[in-house]
């Protein structure tokens, strides 16, 4: 991929650009949008860009969407999503760049994807987790039934330039795109707001923390032994920030509801991250995001050694990387004895979003993107 490194002030290129954003959630509600592109909103409209953004889902939907039942209301935001999806295909043309997060639709046949391509001037297509795979869902059936890959291998064959999660997910997409044009973009966190908060002392007993929503529930799940074996070894707290209900006998467990307003708060009364992540192929899409998360806040980070995780942690450095139940079981345990230890992790986590994934390093990368494809029009 060739991008224009000349250091030419992007502001003067920029002027009067539109870009429509077609994704899956609200704006500001989901971790993988807010932590993704969705920061660098004011970033672009400082460098002469105009923001339109098409959510499929309302706020309505979103509310009920990871929970069991309210299928009428699930039913009706779908409908609500695609007659959005119709209105806008009268307006791709309209802007210069069409930037596509996950899907266009969520059910059927590439036919959307295709007919948004073929109404768009330029289309950027931003994945996260390895969409190639069908995602398994006990929740939503019909997505199961009906979610392929046919219409993520179409938008990352066509699109103009293909933004990834992974290095995994950016050598295939640079094998598949006819341009071969895709650049692997992280996660990335503001570190203006998660500022570390730790004092790293045991005179209260330490908090092991997960945070995630209903849909990641099942990697939390993975642990449940190890919260149990550790239970009897050690005294510790599990903080588990979500939106859904959470119990494991004999676990001193405290679950807190997921708020923007609260989330920077409630992090930060966490000593130790967890994440915790299946050894499959789904995984190999993952961005890492949750660590990214924890290490803002200079917290040691136990995470499974998989993916993406090992290039973002390096073992007994800024974290911790387990695969077995004993491997949980042991790193948890030393950490919760040593604070020494998790204040020279987290001090090393926090030098290394600095450095590499804050979004004062990362925004760059959007704004060459953007301002080549620009160019292209022009």
């Amino acid at each position: 991929m060739a991008l224009n490194l000349s250091g030419q002030d992007v502001s003067q290129t920029l002027k009067n650009k539109k870009i429509y954003v077609v994704c899956p959630f609200p704006q500001g509600e989901a971790a993988g949008q807010r932590l993704k592109y969705e920061q660098y909103f004011q970033s672009w409209r400082d460098h002469g860009y105009e923001i339109q953004v098409s959510s499929f889902m309302d706020a309505a939907l979103w509310d009920v969407v990871y929970t069991e039942g309210n299928n009428i209301k699930k039913f009706l935001g779908v409908f609500k999503g695609y007659l959005r999806r119709f209105i806008d295909l009268f307006l791709f043309n309209k802007f210069d760049v069409v930037y596509v997060f996950m899907w266009g639709t969520p059910f059927g046949s590439s036919l959307y994807e295709r007919m948004l391509r073929f109404l768009s001037h330029r289309v950027i297509y931003d994945i996260e987790d390895n969409v190639l795979m069908e995602q398994s869902s006990t929740l939503n059936p019909i997505t199961r039934f009906l979610r392929g890959s046919g219409k993520t291998k179409y938008l990352i064959k066509t699109a103009d330039h293909v933004i990834t999660s992974s290095p995994f997910l950016n050598d295939y997409a640079l094998e598949l795109n006819q341009k071969n044009q895709a650049t692997f973009i992280s996660s990335s966190i503001d570190t203006n707001r998660f500022i570390p908060a730790n004092k790293y002392t045991n005179t209260s007993i330490p908090v092991v923390g997960w945070t995630g929503t209903f849909s990641s529930k099942e990697y939390l799940d993975l642990l449940a032994p190890v919260f149990v074996e550790l239970a009897k070894k050690i005294k510790f707290k599990l903080r588990v920030i979500g939106n859904f209900e959470y119990s494991i006998p004999g676990v001193d467990l405290e679950v807190i509801q997921w708020t923007k307003e609260k989330e920077v708060a409630d992090l930060q009364g966490i000593d130790i991250g967890l994440y915790p992540l299946p050894q499959n192929k789904w995984v190999l899409g993952k961005s890492g995001l949750k660590a990214l998360q924890y290490m803002a806040f200079g917290l040691p980070t136990v995470a499974t050694n998989v993916g993406t995780t090992p290039k973002i942690i390096q073992h007994m450095d800024n974290g911790i990387l387990v695969e077995k139940e004993n491997e949980w079981i042991e790193a948890l345990e030393i950490l919760i004895q040593k604070p020494e230890l998790r204040k020279k992790l987290g001090n090393n986590a926090r030098q290394t979003i600095l450095l590499s994934y804050s979004t004062d390093v990362i925004g760059e990368l959007y704004l060459r993107i953007l301002s080549e494809l620009i160019g292209e029009i022009e």
